[in-house]
């Protein structure tokens, strides 16, 4: 499979504006994705700053943001303002409070009312079903299960991503995303599973030219790799 034959969705995972403005344009990006952990790790100090030089440059393609609050009245007052801040903003909600607290009466209320969703932090099938429920038909939301992590405690998230994904096409507007990916091959997996979107963090996309290279070059490559290497650090079995 080349570059060419993936028609899943695209969507580039990080918090780094520089790299979010040049990688706008490249003709497989089909959206992008931030979370608070990624903003803590670009070292962003102004949300709302960043979010409206990042909608300034970037304005084809849907642009998710998540609320910071924990409490669910604050996090309803933040959805509201980070859908206005432009047209092709998705809000990232979170599935549960960090008690444990199910966010679907406000995911219910704020689809109801139009506003476009990406329920985040979803583990099992169970929470996709109430998303699946809780989302306007045609509203526009994503259901963004996080595969990765999920393979990361030992379970296969394949047979959980394939179900998820015939939940979420069972409702109109309603998108499986697989999230957390580790790797260019979770690409492939997606797509097979009948994910719509994946998001693959930006150290994975930029490996994304050498997608269905002859595999029978990658030896000679590792190997001249290795060879640049040696010299470079001067060591010498012999010497």
């Amino acid at each position: 499979m080349t570059l060419s034959d993936v028609k899943i969705k695209i969507f580039a995972d990080g918090a780094d504006l520089a790299g979010m403005k040049a990688i706008a344009g490249e003709p497989w990006l089909a959206g992008l994705t931030t979370n608070p952990s990624l903003m803590k790790k670009g070292g962003v100090t102004d949300y709302k700053k960043f979010a409206k030089e990042a909608l300034a440059e970037i304005k084809s393609v849907p642009v998710s943001f998540e609320v910071f609050s924990d409490d669910f009245d604050t996090m309803e007052k933040e959805a509201r303002e980070i859908g206005s801040w432009a047209d092709n903003v998705y809000i990232k909600i979170p599935i549960i409070n960090s008690k444990g607290e199910s966010s679907i009466p406000l995911i219910k209320k704020l689809s109801h009312e139009g506003l476009r969703l990406n329920v985040t932090a979803i583990f099992t099938l169970d929470q996709v079903r109430d998303v699946a429920s809780a989302v306007k038909p045609g509203a526009g939301a994503y259901a963004s299960v996080f595969a990765g992590r999920i393979a990361d405690i030992g379970i296969d998230p394949l047979p959980i991503m394939r179900e998820a994904s015939e939940i979420c096409s069972s409702v109109a507007g309603l998108e499986c995303l697989w999230a957390s990916t580790r790797e260019v091959y979770n690409i492939i997996q997606a797509q097979e599973c009948g994910c719509h979107i994946i998001t693959v963090p930006n150290d994975i996309l930029k490996k994304l030219p050498g997608f269905g290279r002859n595999i029978n070059e990658m030896s000679l490559d590792t190997v001249t790799t290795f060879c640049k290497d040696i010299k470079e650090l001067g060591f010498s079995v012999l010497g």
